[in-house]
């Protein structure tokens, strides 16, 4: 089953949470802090939304970092995924 998102709605897989500190120590999966970077996965089509013209500028691939508290989780064929708007996403990381 694929997702295809409608409007300015970005599909994003969140990354793996850090195991280890830069210093070395092994954090506890109590420790770990949610991730709010991810991969693109499917981007909507833009167009007219709300009476405005929106451009979509992330690309499937793009690895990028989003609100901490942006979109819904859902599952699909038992991966995780969140679907945010674009305006969710703060930045791509290049």
């Amino acid at each position: 089953m694929k997702l295809r998102p409608l409007a300015d709605r970005v599909v994003i897989k969140s990354l793996e949470a850090e195991e280890t500190t830069k210093s070395g120590l092994i954090l506890t999966g109590s420790a770990k802090e949610k991730p709010q970077m991810a991969e693109v996965i499917a981007v909507g089509p833009g167009g007219l939304i709300d009476g405005k013209e929106v451009t979509m500028y992330v690309n499937v691939g793009d690895k990028v970092i989003y609100s901490k508290y942006a979109g819904n989780e859902v599952k699909v064929s038992g991966e995780e995924y969140i679907i945010v708007r674009q305006n969710d996403i703060l930045a791509v990381v290049e």
